[in-house]
């Protein structure tokens, strides 16, 4: 019996060592995910101070899908790449959206938070009714949409690297969009 118990830990101990090693790329479909690459982005609404959207004005679009909290680490940590590397590059762009929604926020913590830290196109989301369509929790969360409305990326948390491969895919998909 002792040495089932001891392979038993061995098991548990190499699990947690692995999910470790393989941080997000592990977490990039992880168990609390509802929606993956591969599938439609689902249908939703997202009122903000500035405009109602819904998932199929969309359509025909490229879209970044960012979830995150003003009390989150590494989604503050990632929001600046956001604003410089997509917000101000794609900007002008008709056929590309980004959406950054705030997990549990009010449209007034919006504001503020917009006010005081980052000019970006934010969407409260009090309830967590779009949020709850693609994650049970872990924030922050990165979807990209292509134009047919097929999810072709999906992560969790925040690394350089793995915002870099989110960049070219981005990118990429964008340079098609002109084709």
């Amino acid at each position: 019996m002792v040495k089932m118990n001891n392979n038993l830990m061995k098991t548990i101990l190499l699990l947690g060592l692995l999910s470790g090693v393989l941080g997000s790329e592990c977490l990039a479909q992880d168990v609390a995910s509802l929606v993956k690459a591969g599938d439609l982005m689902p249908a939703f609404n997202l009122k903000s101070a500035d405009e109602n959207i819904s998932s199929s004005d969309l359509k025909g679009k490229v879209v970044l899908i960012n979830f995150f909290a003003t009390w989150c680490p590494p989604c503050i940590k990632e929001l600046p790449y956001v604003k410089k590397e997509i917000a101000d590059k794609y900007k002008n762009r008709k056929d590309f959206k980004l959406l950054v929604v705030g997990r549990e926020h009010t449209q007034a913590e919006m504001d503020k938070f917009k006010a005081e830290k980052f000019d970006l196109p934010f969407y409260p989301d009090k309830d967590r009714a779009m949020y709850g369509k693609f994650a049970m929790n872990t924030i922050p969360r990165n979807y990209v949409i292509d134009k047919s409305g097929k999810i072709i990326y999906a992560s969790t948390g925040f690394s350089i690297e793995e915002f870099e491969k989110m960049l070219d895919l981005l990118k990429r998909e964008l340079q098609n969009s002109n084709k």
